[in-house]
């Protein structure tokens, strides 16, 4: 019965998606950040706060992205619609089943498939950008691409993560950041270091699209 009901979850969750994306525009900057790489051959590591998933999984459905989903309760429901829009996924967190999460995100990277990980998820807190991505990025050499999603208007969630909904006939604003790269050997601190200045330039680039997005919220 459980199972049922994910699925149908799914199926209705992604048809919704597909309803309310098809009322909006969407204006993209800086994607020749990634779309190099993708000429290339070379996966790239894409992180966004957790809020602003929904408009990217329309926006990038169906290119094979694979994205790490929490294994609480709801992240089922999420995986379900995501993998209904052409996208794999691995379950994990940093808070649970994080280094299993983590090697499934390296064995899909050297299997050729960009990676896309929300560093606040799966509960917060909003807009701190923790590790996992950076370990990511360090143990495939794979460049990050942060990245930020805006909308001329939408609905913010009463979530932990004040989850974006762009309203019908609203453009969505979608800005990519130049690539970041983690060296092999860097230590804790400068992973420390690289995720507060990543974590800044999304919030910044948040507050140019749609306004403030504040950060250590729960």
């Amino acid at each position: 019965m459980r199972e049922t009901g994910f699925e149908a979850a799914g199926v209705v969750g992604a048809g919704i998606v597909s309803a309310l994306f098809l009322t909006t525009r969407s204006e993209r900057t800086g994607v020749e950040h990634y779309e190099r790489f993708r000429r290339e051959g070379r996966p790239v590591i894409f992180v966004f706060w957790h809020g602003q998933l929904l408009p990217l999984v329309h926006y990038h459905r169906h290119e094979g992205i694979v994205v790490l989903v929490s294994e609480h309760g709801d992240g089922e429901y999420i995986a379900r619609i995501i993998a209904r829009n052409g996208f794999g996924t691995v379950r994990g967190s940093s808070t649970r089943g994080g280094t299993r999460g983590l090697r499934r995100l390296v064995r899909a990277a050297r299997s050729g498939r960009d990676l896309a990980i929300t560093p606040d998820g799966p509960r917060g807190p909003r807009g701190v950008f923790k590790p996992g991505a950076l370990l990511a990025a360090q143990l495939t050499g794979l460049p990050v691409i942060p990245l930020a999603v805006g909308s001329s208007a939408g609905w913010r969630l009463g979530s932990w993560d004040g989850f974006l909904v762009p309203k019908p006939l609203s453009t969505v604003r979608i800005s990519y950041l130049e690539p970041r790269f983690v060296p092999r050997d860097a230590s804790r601190q400068h992973l420390e270091a690289m995720a507060e200045e990543i974590g800044g330039a999304l919030d910044a680039l948040t507050q140019r699209l749609c306004g403030p997005s504040p950060r250590g919220e729960s």
